[in-house]
């Protein structure tokens, strides 16, 4: 048999055997995971589809890696607006305890999450595929996390835009942000707090893909496990 035979024999072998292609690997999985920040986010700044995109975004990323029977909640405050009432992030997110990919527990409850016991730093507010979000330090610097939230996990008064308009624009506002890392160019507080660091900003308002980069952020949040 000539090498042509032989590479027409070899490829009608592939057609006719099943599973003979390569399959595409298998995402990492963890089932009992309660708690990641988002890879990535949707892509549109923190045009996030309201509280109720965010949720299914949660949601998807969940099921992808092998999570999606919990129902899961982003962590976002939403702010007095339009004849509706504020949400509190912290009241969207279940009664805890809350564990990363690799099972690590990050809170045990929501006043533990709101306390300086909380676990959540770099090496432990892991993405949806267990690995790390780069912070201060790396390049890029991907460490704001929208959280839209003061630091009890509450919305803020109406009169000032913490939420980019409750979640749906990426041209007018700001959206309050935390460090996934806990750390900041100022030496306080406020500056290594996870959820409530400052309000976002940039050369196009504060809502956009690249003012979220333009600060040390990509759209990302936080994702809990409500049940």
């Amino acid at each position: 048999m000539n090498k042509s035979s032989a590479l027409a024999v070899a490829a009608l072998a592939l057609a006719v055997i099943p599973g003979a292609q390569a399959q595409q690997p298998q995402l990492p999985q963890s089932p009992n995971m309660t708690f990641f920040v988002t890879s990535f986010g949707p892509g549109k700044g923190a045009d996030l589809g309201g509280l109720e995109g965010a949720d299914r975004y949660c949601q998807q990323l969940a099921e992808r890696h092998g999570a999606g029977a919990k129902t899961w909640r982003a962590y976002l405050s939403s702010q007095d607006a339009d004849g509706k009432p504020a949400v509190n992030a912290r009241d969207r997110i279940g009664s805890g305890p809350w564990q990363n990919f690799k099972g690590e527990i990050v809170a045990q409850n929501v006043e533990d999450l709101h306390s300086d016991n909380n676990k959540l730093a770099m090496n432990i507010s892991l993405s949806e595929r267990g690995q790390m979000i780069p912070g201060v330090g790396f390049a890029p610097n991907r460490h704001d996390v929208l959280t839209g939230s003061t630091a009890e996990g509450r919305a803020f008064p109406p009169n000032e835009d913490r939420t980019c308009h409750n979640w749906t624009s990426s041209t007018q506002g700001a959206a309050m942000v935390g460090h996934i890392d806990r750390k900041g160019l100022r030496d306080d507080a406020a500056s290594r707090s996870w959820n409530s660091s400052h309000p976002s900003r940039g050369p196009e308002g504060g809502c956009s893909q690249n003012d979220l980069r333009s600060t040390g952020g990509d759209g990302l949040f936080y994702c809990f496990a409500s049940q």
